[in-house]
């Protein structure tokens, strides 16, 4: 197979023509539906506030396709060399990685489009498809976390970042699942013309602004697989719901009659932690809710169970390199501010 070609190194207008800036969508039957329309959604909002975006869904024949869902979409034509595009959309599928390997029809179609684009973006398993092609050798990705450990494992030259919502290695841009897409999307939008006309275009479409690429995509301890005990399931439920109670491991182990051995020993077996990290865990998915939704770091620090301040602060340092003051700040665009 030859080297796949990497996004044009003109930036992502490079494609653009004064007809308005092109982005093409990469459909294909089994493509998941939202990965779709969510982020073709967003640019078509944009030119509500003075963008010009210019949607096109391209499919690797020009045949229609049959999405996740089982509505056929129509094609505007198909993927050929002569395309120039400035922003490529792959979007993901529950077929790939699960059921069977990206077919080579497909990652073709793909290294063939990123050859003239400006940039190139996945959502959620679309990644899967831009690895096929060798788009991602050597780069840095994302992709949904339950199969993040897949990439990883079948394209080790590609980095792996799990836990985020989106990033973006020079010209080219993975995204987690399904709703990251919208989130990258806006970012894109941003990225052309500023954080004013995106602010618009998420306030109409009644998303948040706030969640930035390297915002974790999801919350292990909340979205994770549920404790297949009823026992231990009992216990998270405790701690989920009432975070700033009284939740020592001793104290915890009395709720079910069990020693504070047992209950660690239960923790590591289903959760692979243990029950005062857990607890922890829970505090900081909450503490970062707050101050997203724009909570001072001492409120959220109080609300999320924290016995101090500076408790807090010092979990926000060791995840997240960070203090919780600067987590706020860093969040209030898209951007990321080590994006380059």
């Amino acid at each position: 197979m030859p080297p796949a070609p990497h996004p044009h190194p003109a930036g992502r207008r490079a494609a653009s023509s004064g007809a308005g800036h092109r982005v093409a969508v990469l459909a294909y039957d089994g493509v998941t539906l939202l990965d779709v329309a969510g982020p073709a959604e967003v640019f078509k909002e944009a030119n509500r506030f003075g963008a010009a975006y210019r949607i096109e869904l391209l499919s690797p024949t020009g045949a229609e396709v049959t999405t996740s869902l089982g509505v056929r979409v129509a094609a505007d034509g198909a993927v050929s060399p002569e395309l120039a595009c400035d922003t490529v959309l792959v979007p993901g599928s529950d077929l790939y990685p699960r059921v069977a390997p990206v077919p080579d029809n497909l990652s073709d179609a793909a290294r063939t489009l990123a050859a003239k684009a400006g940039r190139v973006a996945s959502i959620c398993t679309g990644a899967f498809v831009l690895a096929a092609a060798g788009l991602l050798d050597g780069r840095r990705a994302t992709t949904h976390w339950k199969v993040a450990h897949v990439l990883a494992a079948r394209y080790p030259t590609c980095h792996v970042e799990p836990d985020a919502i989106y990033v973006r290695d020079g010209a080219m841009y993975t995204s987690a699942g399904v709703t990251a897409g919208i989130d990258l999307a806006l970012a894109l939008v941003e990225d052309d013309h500023g954080p004013d006309l995106a602010r618009d275009v998420a306030r109409a479409l009644v998303v948040y602004m706030q969640r930035a690429g390297g915002q974790s995509q999801f919350s292990a301890p909340l979205q994770g697989p549920p404790p297949r005990s009823p026992a231990l399931r009992k216990i998270t439920d405790l701690v989920t719901a009432n975070p700033g109670d009284d939740h020592s491991p001793g104290e915890l182990a009395r709720h079910l009659n069990v020693s504070t051995r047992h209950l660690t020993r239960i923790f590591q077996d289903e959760l692979s932690t243990t029950p005062a990290r857990y607890v922890e865990n829970i505090r900081f998915d909450m503490a970062r809710a707050l101050l997203d939704q724009g909570h001072t770091a001492t409120r959220a620090a109080t609300l999320a169970g924290f016995p101090s301040y500076e408790s807090m602060r010092r979990v926000f340092a060791r995840k997240l390199s960070i203090s919780p003051a600067a987590y706020q700040r860093r969040f209030t665009t898209t951007r990321r501010p080590d994006a380059g």
